[in-house]
């Protein structure tokens, strides 16, 4: 079976691109062979790994490892659940007498009778015995079944079609998401970047009017000691690598989103890397206005890291 995979072009613009996948989808195909009509429905949730399930009706259970590895071709993550029914479509068929399980119940029904006096067996009282009177079940005879088999096979691969398409379609509904949530990351990191707190000037006034309110408190301060805990503070407060690690997870997440594929589990691990760096920024700021937006950059990498944990 060739595995189909639909070419991204809305994030990213790269039309030979693989499409970016949700983990989430419904699907169903239906088809008929030689007086059987069956149908597949496939759905799917979300998933750390993949894990398919098969459902069958009684007298299907042959294809239940072919079902499976159809799956597994297919998709990467996600927990799948296929259910296939099936039921005839032309006439039932006549009945069947088993002449040789016949045979035995009415010599049995004989010899009790020879033995114990029992009533002697009637026609329909042994046609009504379970074996005795045989109906088609619905599935075709052993020699027919390749053909049933296949057929069902070819239904459960345009079923799969439809699956993927419908991941693929939620799936650049929430890239597009995911990317606005990076450019929001970006723009706060430019904010916090630009912020007036963190101008040179800014940072001495802030140092100088601190150690002018420890001074005036005691005269037991060395100055020159207290200036360089003040320097070596403001060194562990600096925010530049916290910084320049926003950018670079951005230009990561925008690559990632370009390439397409199964991209999932790495765009959560950068949400990690995200929220890491933004709970350090907050820890070290020493101005309200960074603390501020650090506290709503927070906000947008918890939104993003929701949204990327519905991706394959």
């Amino acid at each position: 079976m060739k595995l189909h995979r639909p070419r991204r072009t809305e994030v990213g613009g790269k039309g030979d691109e693989m499409a970016v996948q949700s983990m989430t989808g419904f699907a169903r195909a239906a088809g008929e062979h030689d007086g059987s009509a069956f149908t597949w429905e496939l759905r799917s949730v979300n998933g750390r790994g993949l894990e398919a399930r098969v459902r069958l009706p009684q007298g299907f259970e042959r294809l239940e490892l072919a079902a499976r590895q159809a799956i597994q071709k297919r998709f990467s993550r996600g927990n799948v659940q296929a259910n296939l029914s099936h039921a005839r479509v032309g006439p039932a068929g006549a009945p069947v007498v088993n002449e040789a399980f016949l045979k035995q119940v009415a010599d049995l029904a004989r010899h009790m009778q020879a033995e114990y006096g029992c009533a002697p067996p009637s026609a329909d009282g042994l046609l009504a015995l379970k074996g005795v009177l045989e109906t088609p079940n619905g599935l075709e005879p052993q020699d027919g079944q390749g053909g049933l088999d296949k057929a069902v096979m070819q239904a459960l691969d345009s079923a799969l079609d439809a699956l993927e398409t419908a991941r693929c379609s939620e799936g650049t509904a929430l890239a597009k998401v995911v990317l606005q949530q990076v450019e929001r990351i970006e723009a706060l990191t430019q904010r916090v970047e630009k912020d007036p707190s963190r101008e040179p000037e800014a940072i001495r006034e802030r140092l100088a009017g601190q150690i002018k309110l420890l001074s005036d408190a005691s005269d037991q301060f060395d100055e020159q000691r207290l200036h360089m805990e003040a320097v070596l503070l403001a060194s562990k407060a600096d925010i530049r690598e916290e910084i320049d690690r926003l950018k670079a997870h951005v230009a990561a997440a925008r690559s990632m989103l370009d390439e397409g594929g199964t991209i999932g589990r790495r765009l959560d691990f950068l949400a990690q890397e995200f929220g890491r760096e933004s709970n350090t920024l907050c820890a070290k700021s020493n101005a309200a206005s960074v603390t501020a937006i650090g506290l709503e950059l927070k906000v947008v990498v918890d939104q993003l890291r929701e949204q990327v944990q519905n991706l394959e």
